[in-house]
């Protein structure tokens, strides 16, 4: 008997099946319903609430997309704070630049950290890595409490649905602001440009409101609704497109390199009317 998971509901209209061998674990937490799973074309995949978060196969691209892009725009980056992403794939990118002293992970729901230590390993790995703190807390209240004190804040989020919403609203991005040094840079994940067609322009608004740099730029994460994925960067002094990479350190990646952080902000035509709405 073959067994598939299906994620529907978060686009109106639309489904991903996927052929699940075997459930590896699943409970309802606090906040959200929890399932790891064991497939044949994606390996094992983390699903909250029955959405995909991320897949051993092609997190890479993501966790990659959203860390190094405002880790090289910034001058010095040595104080990190990612909300949500209790995964521990951008904490795992994040401390691979040498400047970083500290990366803070934020995630309201401690069983995701843990489960994903049991059964992600790959991805949560970094989670123990001395440089590292984790704060099983309410993420907007967090940076509400901590002022002036991050170079760089990474909003790793699961969808605007459930504990996730506040994280998508004006007052918790000024908050963030606020939680910045004067040369911080801001970024989050800002859902597809096929489907989000109202979120995206609402937070390009939000961000550019508050920051004198704002930037949109394109991953692509085959897992994710349409496959193409946007990031909304707000920096207070950094230009991201004129980064000097000859300054910059080397490590091992996947997806991201010079090539790509310079390509993934030439926008297609559909998506800068989209941002500029």
């Amino acid at each position: 008997m073959e067994l598939w998971y299906t994620e529907r509901g978060i686009v109106p209209g639309l489904a991903l099946g996927i052929e699940v061998s075997k459930v590896l674990h699943e409970e309802q937490t606090e906040f959200q319903h929890l399932a790891v799973v064991d497939t044949p074309l994606l390996g094992r995949m983390l699903w909250l609430d029955n959405i995909i978060m991320t897949s051993i196969n092609d997190e890479f691209v993501y966790h990659e997309m959203i860390s190094h892009v405002a880790l090289n725009t910034h001058a010095n980056p040595r104080k990190v704070l990612v909300i949500g992403g209790g995964d521990g794939g951008a904490i795992r990118e994040i401390i691979k630049h040498p400047s970083v002293e500290k990366a803070i992970l934020v995630e309201i729901d401690r069983r995701v950290v843990e489960v994903s230590k049991e059964y992600l390993p790959e991805i949560a790995g970094a989670l123990d890595d001395p440089k590292v703190e984790v704060h099983c807390v309410d993420g907007i209240q967090y940076v509400r409490d901590h002022k002036n004190e991050f170079d760089i804040i990474i909003v790793d989020s699961t969808d605007p649905i459930g504990p996730a919403v506040g994280l998508f609203e004006g007052n918790f991005y000024k908050d963030c602001y606020e939680a910045l040094k004067e040369d911080g840079i801001f970024v989050a994940q800002t859902e597809s440009p096929y489907y989000n067609k109202d979120l995206i322009p609402k937070v390009n608004k939000d961000i550019r409101s508050l920051y004198p740099i704002t930037n949109v730029y394109l991953a692509h994460v085959p897992t994710y609704p349409s496959g193409s994925w946007t990031f909304t960067m707000g920096s207070k002094k950094y230009d991201p497109k004129a980064v000097d990479f000859s300054t910059k350190p080397s490590y091992k990646t996947r997806y991201y390199n010079h090539d790509i952080h310079q390509a993934a902000f030439a926008l297609p035509n559909f998506v800068q009317e989209l941002i500029n709405k």
